[in-house]
């Protein structure tokens, strides 16, 4: 089984056409999806989406987009959000410097509300991380002294630095279609050299759609594509890419795992 560890099928794309996605996924193997929430206000959305669909986890937080939209959603509320039962990680949250969507100080202070969070709940850190390295170095390591915190930078498309701090700093590197890009080859270098038991795979669709797909509308079942190329980079079979990474989702999503136990343990009774 393969996961996609990041898309948003809350999206407009995905609308009316969510069986026929959701059925493509399981045709590829894609056995489970995580929606990623863009904002705490639809939250609604995102319980909806995992409560109708076994094979849909949520998250809560707040884009960086968003940030001047919700600059003021305390780690309380996100802390009491999180504990429904399909939320299985805080965020997409950090930093985004390329598009300037919200002010950088409101990125940084919602950045590190969400980091709050995560400490405070034991649930992962999605973090959103774009032309803001230097930024995000030091407000990972400034915050992982305070107190430890698990994450995963997802979508990498960073530099080698920021990939190696987050990996001493004990962080997940998630890899999306960029990867199978023709002039990817330093994302590919990058990831040739991310621990095999730190790496995850994604689509963030309808973001990215990884080659042979590119100029489509990015789905979860097109996370086979990059799970192949990352076999390749990393020298294993597209057996083990699936098992290796569906192994270091689970470890990290750890409620996912307590969820899918649960309802197997429902099913057997």
């Amino acid at each position: 089984m393969l996961v996609d560890s990041h898309c948003h099928l809350d999206f407009p794309d995905f609308q009316s056409r969510l069986p026929e996605i959701l059925s493509a996924a399981t045709e590829a193997g894609v056995g489970r999806m995580v929606t990623i929430s863009t904002h705490v206000a639809r939250v609604e959305t995102y319980r909806a989406l995992a409560e109708a669909h076994e094979s849909i986890f949520c998250t809560i937080g707040t884009h960086p987009h968003n940030a001047a939209v919700e600059p003021d959603v305390p780690a309380e509320r996100l802390i009491e959000l999180s504990h429904h039962p399909r939320c299985v990680a805080i965020g997409e949250a950090g930093l985004d410097y390329h598009y300037d969507k919200s002010p950088r100080d409101v990125q940084q202070r919602v950045f590190r509300t969400h980091i709050e969070a995560a400490r405070e709940t034991g649930l992962p850190l999605v973090i959103h991380a774009r032309n803001a390295d230097e930024d995000m170095i030091r407000i990972l390591s400034e915050e992982m002294r305070r107190g430890r915190f698990d994450a995963v930078l997802h979508c990498f498309s960073s530099g080698e630095t920021l990939a190696q701090v987050g990996v001493e700093l004990g962080l997940y590197v998630s890899f999306s279609g960029i990867l199978t890009f023709r002039n990817s080859e330093e994302i590919r270098r990058i990831a040739a050299a991310v621990p095999h038991d730190r790496l995850l795979v994604e689509t963030d669709a309808p973001y990215l759609a990884p080659v042979p797909h590119r100029g489509k509308t990015n789905e979860p079942a097109f996370v086979a594509h990059t799970a192949r190329v990352l076999a390749e980079v990393i020298g294993v079979t597209d057996e083990t890419i699936a098992e290796l990474t569906t192994a270091n989702f689970y470890r990290l999503f750890a409620k996912a795992a307590d969820a899918d136990a649960a309802y197997r343990q429902a099913l057997a009774s």
